[in-house]
């Protein structure tokens, strides 16, 4: 959901119309975003899908260099703090956002056993310490030798805060205000060294030069550090930083910090206008509008043709229990209660409210209404995805779909959520990929070492103090 009519005949009569043209922004990036069975709710029950994958280090190797094979820029794990909350019965049959690895621990280790392919874990600002995220995140390009990114988030669960003695979470606004603050500290301290300052000579016995050294004595609302860090600056200058959501008060932290931006946007018109504030908000801060990239969030089910691929996504769907899709439609809905209502009642009519997600509930409600939904089939539709934007046909049809949206300047690439793992990320590899590649608009090798330089983003001089 939302899916591009592949069945009609005129559905890439537009795409026909772009023009094949080479410019600076003629290559594209993908990459390939973990949920550790895949993206569609049903995922773990999928015949080729690894059940326990959320702790099968084995799994995670080979898909991480299958990702690798196909030349991607990178690999991207979300997080949670939390077992998310939910009704016994929706809990016992859904694998999403329970039983996995925590992040910075698993690309560290992903990062012996790749050589290429950049590593951006999920860490929180809400309930870290900013000394603990630049430390590990500086150790982990230093282990990677110039691939870690840093996805910059609040938690948005209220559940969370029950995990760090906390009796509420913290409110919108306040998670943001922490969020600037704690961007702010965590780049001093990866400054806290210039590149020169570990000299390290056993012959004058001088380890590093104290004049390039510099505690940050930062004092603030949040955060009181003195600094230094203790790692050095590293291969990348600063890790490469990340930002999910679409909210203003992200899109603020995002136009000061972030240099990637992982977003979800249902379709392209959405895209397009998503494309421009952000760019926009960037600018107004001096910064290149080059040198933020957008990459929203891709789902792909993809068969020899057309039908083959629809006949993935119904057997996908099979799988879904209609208790956990009816939970997730709550939630995409604005967590709106439900519970009142029988699975084959029709769709009740859902309106947004100034703080829920007026796109995404003014979409279900669209497809619910021409298609005379019942609450149960708009469910199993929402639920597949997640709220998230798929596209269903042949390798040739995928690629028309992120050569429109790249040429249209709707975004710079793709964050790839294969629907299950290792069968639909193979899939991609194996099948899309080289189709981009033929059309000049995705790499045949990697170019340089760094996910700075697979990305096209410059390495950070380091601030004057």
């Amino acid at each position: 959901m939302p899916k591009k009519d592949l069945n009609d005949p005129d559905a890439n009569r537009e795409l026909k119309k772009v023009p094949s043209m080479r410019t600076s922004r003629s290559q594209i990036h993908l990459g390939a975003f973990f949920n550790p069975t895949g993206h569609h709710v049903a995922s773990w029950r999928h015949p080729q899908a690894q059940a326990n994958a959320g702790v099968n280090f084995q799994h995670y190797k080979e898909i991480a260099l299958t990702a690798e094979r196909g030349k991607m820029d990178y690999i991207f794990l979300a997080d949670n703090l939390s077992v998310r909350e939910a009704s016994p019965e929706t809990l016992a049959r859904s694998a999403q956002y329970i039983a996995n690895m925590e992040p910075i621990t698993l690309v560290s280790a992903l990062a012996g056993v790749t050589n290429n392919i950049g590593l951006i874990a999920t860490a929180s600002t809400s309930y870290n310490e900013p000394f603990h995220i630049a430390r590990k995140f500086a150790s982990l390009d230093h282990i990677s030798n110039g691939r870690a990114g840093w996805n910059l988030v609040t938690s948005g669960t209220e559940a969370d805060a029950y995990n760090f003695s906390r009796k509420e979470h913290y409110p919108h606004d306040t998670r943001y205000e922490r969020a600037r603050e704690f961007a702010e500290v965590v780049t001093k301290l990866w400054d806290s060294w210039s590149d020169t300052a570990f000299i390290r000579d056993k012959e004058t016995g001088l380890f590093l030069d104290p004049n390039e050294m510099r505690p940050i004595n930062h004092a603030g609302a949040w955060f009181q550090v003195k600094g230094p860090l203790n790692v050095p600056r590293t291969p990348q200058g600063w890790p490469v930083i990340v930002q999910a959501g679409g909210s203003q008060d992200m899109i603020e932290v995002a136009s000061r910090f972030a240099e990637v931006i992982f977003c979800a946007p249902l379709n392209k018109d959405q895209a397009i206008k998503f494309y421009k504030a952000i760019k926009a908000a960037a600018a107004t801060h001096g910064r290149a509008t080059d040198q933020m990239k957008i990459m929203p969030g891709l789902s792909p089910i993809i068969g020899e043709t057309r039908q083959a691929a629809e006949a993935k996504q119904k057997q996908l769907d099979s799988l879904t229990h209609p208790q956990v899709a009816k939970e997730i439609l709550s939630f995409v809905l604005g967590s709106v209660d439900l519970s009142k209502y029988d699975l084959d009642d029709p769709m009740p009519e859902v309106k947004p409210t100034s703080t829920s997600g007026q796109s995404i509930i003014n979409h279900v409600m669209e497809i619910a209404r021409s298609n005379n939904y019942s609450l149960r089939q708009t469910a199993l539709v929402v639920a597949g995805a997640r709220g998230k934007f798929t596209a269903c046909g042949t390798p040739e049809d995928i690629a028309d779909v992120i050569e429109d949206w790249f040429r249209n300047e709707a975004c710079d690439g793709f964050n790839i959520m294969p629907p299950y793992l290792p069968g639909a990320l193979d899939d991609f590899v194996n099948l899309v990929i080289p189709v981009l590649q033929s059309r000049g608009l995705f790499r045949r090798e990697y170019e340089g070492s760094t996910l700075r330089e697979y990305l096209g983003l410059t390495r950070p001089m380091r601030k004057a103090s």
